[in-house]
């Protein structure tokens, strides 16, 4: 079967590109190799998306992206993309299993995976007190200690979501000074159960079965500290899931697609939509706005190419 349009990547930016591209009545198939929403669906609560002033869950709004996309006949499967051909006029995935799939355009949305701190402990104790998604592990640490470490958006909203559980959440920050919003900053400091760590670096994790403790230093003086923690919360930005794509589309420096205005990536028939590609602003809104593009720039192509 040949496809009009693949997407890869169910986040909002895939769901959004399905949408347009159902609509159109393309024959289309997305791609998600895990629960649709991307990252979206572990966000405890959003706010700053339009149209929902008193704020909505993440998972609830994943999901009904996803329904507005099906109501279309937007057709939706969960598998793992290994290997893709781009270069000829029709393109080709291949998924594990050797299931392969052909289509006209492909739009890539797989979006961006946390940065790991690389240090001693993180990988022998992930899932077993490290953790990427307080959405998704706070309710283990009712009553216990816990520890996050970045100073954006990300890790002060998802302190404040810990605080719910833990008896004390402490921010972690090498910086004396945050990236994340001012009103996310003022809300982080008028909590009671959130403490600030600042102009300090985590070294090593410490455990046995699990996490017991956090080696320290002051990025300033130089002071080396323990923390007792049972937990700790990783949010020191993302990585692009762009690594199927090396050698096949152009990326920048730090390995996001380049794309022009529409979209359009490096080989002709090939679209980048949200987290995954280059852009000043990584946001919902902004993801939805690159799927929307995406979709139309595939439509315009199979009509001027097919």
């Amino acid at each position: 079967m040949l496809y009009d349009v693949v997407i890869i990547g169910g986040g909002p930016a895939g769901l959004t590109a399905g949408l347009y591209t159902a609509r159109a009545r393309l024959k289309c198939l997305l791609i998600e190799k895990g629960l649709s929403g991307g990252q979206v669906a572990t966000t405890e609560w959003i706010e700053n998306y339009p149209g929902f002033d008193e704020g909505i869950s993440g998972p609830e709004l994943a999901q009904r992206m996803e329904r507005h996309a099906r109501r279309f006949d937007l057709e939706i499967i969960n598998g793992t993309v290994v290997d893709v051909r781009l270069d000829g006029k029709i393109k080709e995935i291949v998924l594990d299993g050797d299931k392969l799939y052909k289509s006209k355009t492909v739009i890539i949305s797989t979006g961006a995976s946390p940065k790991s701190l690389d240090i001693r402990g993180e990988r022998e104790f992930r899932g077993k007190g490290v953790s990427y998604c307080a959405t998704c592990d706070g309710a283990f640490f009712s009553g216990e200690r816990v520890a996050v470490v970045g100073g954006g958006d990300s890790a002060l909203e998802e302190g404040l979501f810990l605080t719910r559980f833990a008896e004390v959440v402490y921010v972690i920050h090498r910086r004396d000074q945050f990236r994340a919003a001012k009103i996310t900053q003022e809300r982080a400091r008028s909590n009671p159960k959130v403490e600030f760590i600042l102009e300090t670096v985590v070294e090593e994790i410490e455990g046995e079965e699990t996490v017991r403790a956090l080696r320290l230093r002051n990025v300033r003086t130089g002071e080396r500290s323990r923390l007792d923690v049972k937990g700790v919360f990783i949010y020191i930005g993302y990585r692009p899931n762009t690594d199927l794509f090396r050698g096949s589309l152009a990326l920048d420096e730090d390995g996001y697609i380049i794309t022009d205005d529409w979209m359009a990536t490096s080989v002709p028939g090939v679209f980048a939509a949200g987290d995954v590609r280059s852009k000043a602003l990584k946001q919902i809104a902004t993801a939805v706005g690159d799927g929307a593009i995406s979709a139309v720039s595939a439509e315009r192509y199979i009509e001027e190419n097919f």
